[in-house]
């Protein structure tokens, strides 16, 4: 079955990252026996749910997923409900409110609005004391209020483990970015012209760019612990850290790279107006020359 694990992750590595979850759904359908370890290795964009109890919105992830239903940090109940579920101690779950009003403090500032959750679980070996592990998840929409507005999102998943040494931690964390984005140049001609019927309905417009693309890395660091709360606020250096690099690598790099790249195949400037520049040029040589 390690064959078939592969072979599926090998061809969403191929496919359009703005048709993941679509394309996870049919890989799912094709090899049901298959769907909980394809799940756990391929990272979807966030799903914003509505927490029953609470009536405040929490990120549904894998990590939070216990066959159909979801936990909702907020009320720690399944939606839909779910008699046996997984759910944290209660130390854990003292630790995870905590965090979650820390994180949601962080979204804002950062982020200025969308979502944000934190899910934390006790080791699978039993083991106890403090280690334990955890994933911090926030999603940013951007919802275009006219048709020639850019529209994107921004899913960042990061997964981290925490081992204590004494009067100190030792924490892992894996950062994951998703990010879609959508520039649209439009003309007063485009709303009216019709769409191709026998098209698919996405199929891009004239004048528009999509970029889209996940990024992973990693990072290992040992930080003081005086109390069990110093956990949140070292982690919360960690991510802040961590999606400062990630949102510059980002910007001067990838956005960079495709800029020089659609520059060099494609003039910025008016063809016309180069060529009777290199006209006048090689005509001021003429004369220079006489």
């Amino acid at each position: 079955m390690t064959e078939v694990i592969d072979s599926m992750l090998d061809l969403m590595r191929r496919l359009p990252p703005t048709r993941t979850e679509e394309n996870v759904q049919a890989l799912v359908n094709i090899c049901p026996d298959e769907a909980d370890e394809l799940l756990q290795s391929v990272d979807q964009p966030l799903q914003v749910l509505v927490d029953r109890t609470t009536g405040r919105e929490y990120l549904a992830c894998d990590y939070n997923r216990d066959g159909e239903s979801y936990r909702s940090p907020w009320s720690n109940e399944y939606d839909p409900p779910l008699d046996d579920g997984a759910v944290p101690s209660s130390k854990m779950r003292k630790l995870e409110i905590q965090a979650n009003e820390a994180f949601d403090t962080y979204r804002e500032m950062y982020y200025e609005g969308g979502q944000s959750s934190v899910y934390l679980w006790d080791p699978e070996d039993g083991t106890g004391g403090g280690n334990f592990a955890g994933v911090v998840v926030l999603k940013k929409t951007m919802t275009p209020s006219t048709p020639n507005e850019p529209s994107g999102s921004w899913d960042s998943i990061h997964v981290f483990e925490t081992a204590e040494r004494g009067r100190q931690a030792h924490y892992k964390l894996t950062s994951t970015v998703m990010l879609h984005l959508i520039t649209r140049r439009g003309s007063e001609g485009e709303s009216k012209t019709p769409a191709d019927k026998n098209g698919p309905e996405n199929l891009k417009r004239d004048g528009e760019v999509s970029l889209s693309g996940s990024m992973t890395r990693q990072s290992e660091q040992d930080c003081p612990l005086n109390e069990s709360a110093s956990h949140i606020s070292n982690i919360g250096k960690m991510i802040e850290e961590m999606e400062i690099k990630m949102r510059n690598l980002l910007q001067e790099v990838y956005f960079g790279k495709t800029r020089d790249i659609v520059y060099d195949l494609r003039s910025v400037d008016d063809l016309e107006k180069a060529r009777r520049q290199r006209d006048l040029q090689k005509e001021l040589v003429g004369f220079i020359k006489r």
